[in-house]
C-alpha cells in the first residue's frame, strides 16, 4: 500500500480515530499498541477522545530492538526477519495484545527519513503495520511518497493503521 503524506488530512484522521473509540466503548473491546517510528503516536489518538481510559490499557513506545525484546518479542523473530518486517510487526501486535489481556493489538514498525545505522533492514519510507485480535490478524507494508515531517509521516501511518481497526469493527 501506498500514501502520499501530500493527501493525508489531519481533521479526518483525528475524526476516524475519535470514531474509533467510541466504536471501542461501546463494544467494551480493549485496545493497546506498540509502535516504534510512531512513538506512540496511534496510541495518543485513540486517547484523544474522552472516556478512552475504558477501552485503553496502555502503549508501548518500543524504538529500539532492546525495548522490543524486553517487552517480549523474541529475538529470534528480529534475528531472522528484520527488525522492519511484516514479522516483527506482528510479533509486536500479539505481544502488546497478549501482555495487557486486550482484544486488539496495533505495532508499528519502520523507518521515515534516514537509513537506520543500527539496521541493515532499515528501508527510509517502509512502514510495517499489524493489526492481532482473537480471530484476526494482518499485517500491511506502507511505502510512505512525498516530501514531510515525521509528524506528517506519523499521521500517514495512523490513516493506514485506522483503516485496519475499522475493518475489525465493522
Amino acid at each position: 500500500m501506498q500514501i502520499d503524506v501530500t493527501e493525508v488530512d489531519f481533521n479526518k484522521v483525528d475524526e476516524t480515530y475519535s470514531r474509533i473509540t467510541k466504536q471501542l466503548i461501546k463494544r467494551k473491546c480493549m485496545i493497546t499498541t506498540m509502535e516504534s517510528c510512531t512513538s506512540g503516536f496511534i496510541a495518543s489518538l485513540i486517547t484523544d477522545t474522552e472516556g478512552s481510559s475504558a477501552i485503553m490499557k496502555g502503549a508501548f513506545v518500543t524504538y529500539s530492538n532492546e525495548a522490543k525484546v524486553m517487552e517480549g518479542v523474541p529475538k529470534e523473530v528480529i534475528d531472522e526477519y528484520g527488525v522492519y518486517s511484516k514479522e516483527t510487526a506482528l510479533e509486536m501486535a500479539r505481544t502488546c495484545r497478549k501482555k495487557l489481556s486486550s482484544d486488539i493489538g496495533v505495532g508499528v514498525t519502520g523507518t521515515f527519513g534516514n537509513p537506520d545505522p543500527a539496521n541493515a533492514d532499515s528501508v527510509p519510507g517502509e512502514v510495517y503495520i499489524a493489526v492481532s485480535s482473537g480471530n484476526y490478524e494482518d499485517c500491511i507494508t506502507l511505502t510512505i511518497k512525498g516530501k514531510g515531517s515525521r509528524r506528517v509521516c506519523k499521521y500517514a501511518v495512523a490513516e493506514a493503521a485506522s483503516k485496519m481497526i475499522m475493518q475489525l469493527l465493522t
